[in-house]
């Protein structure tokens, strides 16, 4: 995948390219290498495959007969949506391959207002979601930074997370229900939507975080929940790692409407503040460790969280910064969304997304400093449910900005491909060695099966084998991804 040359043509035949085009029609299987190049790099500009046609299906029945004429014709089936993942699991692995963009499943059904619930499908982003709940008095319990370009079936395939995870849970706990086609071409479906349904295997539970492997998500019913009528938002500086989990976990104890805890370090609020200073100036006066932590309910937030800032005031290092409206709510959380867009400005980075038990993440972060890294890790994250995200910014190439000639930005790997290699291995051996987990809500997708059996024992990757074979018995479906070959 990495550093791989890329084919310029496809090698599935003429014959099969116009097969797909009479099942989707002409207009909607793209096979100039120029126009598929953004579905074919994923996000991190890591993982890219060569030259493969984008197949754009419109309805279930098309989605089921490309499926079909895969295992006809022996070619993978890659699903994508909004190709926001960061391990590689919605780029092909093979040139053998189509991508399976849900870009044209876009229908969002009407709120069943008794039920609290929507369905939507497949490529319905997550900002068009929240968007047609916004006036309704409902809300929808997961949210992600990447809410403009993710879509709800690629959530549902990786069991997203975010940022409400402490309040709502990841995605499986949104799922009512779901359609999907499954590898050898068999449609299920089970839609109606209940909130108790004992009536045997929860074929909604398995699709959801199986990443495509086992089949591709067209239509999903979610769980709604009430809009809190208010929200308030703090910013809270600590001296330390040990600090910031123990406040959390004061914090949990102390907050009932609880929405977000979110945490930073001032490696990642500096990189931040350098790349977008002239329009973010210091969020408070220390800077070491901090904590986004946000309400919502129909109570008196504000006098909540203001309670319980006055409750953890010992611990705290600086006055709280509290938002006073919606754009001041805003900028706080910029600090901690704009980590991404700033840590890309170095290069390629190694990113990855862990869990640990809160009694071990002070440990973790004391020990990965350690670690002869290529440059020092930043890490922020979801620390209410555990979940960090770990960068090594430019481990797989540096940013080099051009003289003034204007020419393009370069990029290089001192230590080459196999060096961020052996870093990500340190780090992921790290987090087991603190009995964490090394994928929290991003997947496994390519990147991460060297490592899936640091967290999995024999028998369940067995099993795993077992059910990719029971419903893809062809292996059609995501080859590489998830599971070994």
């Amino acid at each position: 995948m990495t550093g791989r040359t890329a084919p310029e043509k496809s090698p599935l035949s003429d014959s099969v390219v116009e097969a797909l085009r009479m099942i989707v029609g002409a207009s909607y299987v793209v096979v100039d290498p120029d126009v598929t190049a953004t579905y074919r790099t994923d996000w991190t500009g890591r993982f890219h495959s060569g030259a493969v046609p984008v197949v754009r299906p419109a309805s279930l029945d098309e989605v089921q007969a490309v499926v079909a004429l895969a295992n006809l014709e022996h070619f993978h089936v890659v699903p994508q949506g909004g190709n926001t993942g960061l391990v590689g699991g919605s780029v092909p692995t093979s040139t053998n391959s189509v991508i399976v963009s849900t870009e044209r499943l876009r229908a969002t059904g009407p709120i069943d207002t008794l039920g609290a619930n929507i369905i939507v499908d497949a490529g319905v982003k997550l900002s068009e979601l929240q968007e047609a709940l916004r006036s309704s008095g409902w809300t929808f319990g997961v949210d992600l930074g990447a809410r403009e370009s993710c879509t709800i079936g690629g959530m549902v395939a990786t069991n997203a997370g975010g940022i409400n995870v402490v309040r709502y849970g990841t995605m499986r706990r949104q799922v009512l229900g779901i359609e999907a086609v499954l590898g050898d071409g068999t449609i299920v479906s089970h839609m109606a939507a209940l909130e108790k349904d004992n009536t045997g295997y929860d074929l909604e539970g398995l699709l959801t975080g199986s990443e495509g492997t086992l089949g591709i998500i067209t239509k999903v019913a979610l769980r709604l929940r009430s809009t809190p009528k208010r929200m308030s938002t703090a910013l809270l500086a600590v001296s330390d790692v040990s600090a910031a989990v123990r406040v959390a976990a004061r914090l949990r104890r102390v907050l009932p409407s609880l929405d977000a805890l979110e945490f930073m370090l001032g490696t990642g609020v500096k990189l931040v503040q350098s790349v977008f200073g002239g329009e973010m100036p210091w969020p408070v006066d220390d800077l070491t460790a901090l904590l986004l932590v946000e309400v919502a309910g129909d109570g008196d937030v504000d006098m909540e969280l203001a309670a319980a800032c006055a409750f953890v005031a010992s611990d705290l290092t600086a006055e709280p910064a509290v938002a006073t409206g919606p754009s001041s709510r805003a900028a706080l959380w910029r600090w901690r969304e704009e980590h991404t867009a700033a840590i890309g400005t170095i290069g390629v980075p190694l990113k990855l997304d862990i869990s640990l038990p809160q009694r071990a993440i002070s440990a973790f972060i004391a020990e990965l400093d350690t670690l002869p890294l290529s440059a020092p890790a930043i890490v922020f994250g979801h620390l209410g449910d555990g979940n960090l995200h770990v960068n090594v910014p430019g481990a797989f190439g540096r940013k080099h900005v051009s003289g003034s000639n204007g020419g393009p930005n370069t990029f290089d790997s001192p230590g080459g491909d196999d060096a961020a290699l052996v870093t990500e291995a340190l780090i992921l051996e790290l987090v087991m060695s603190h009995g964490g987990s090394i994928s929290a809500e991003h997947g496994i997708g390519v990147a991460k099966v060297p490592y899936l059996s640091l967290g999995r024992t024999r028998a369940e990757l067995q099993t795993f084998a077992r059910l990719k074979a029971a419903l893809d018995p062809n292996g059609v479906l995501n080859p590489g991804v998830l599971l070994p070959r």
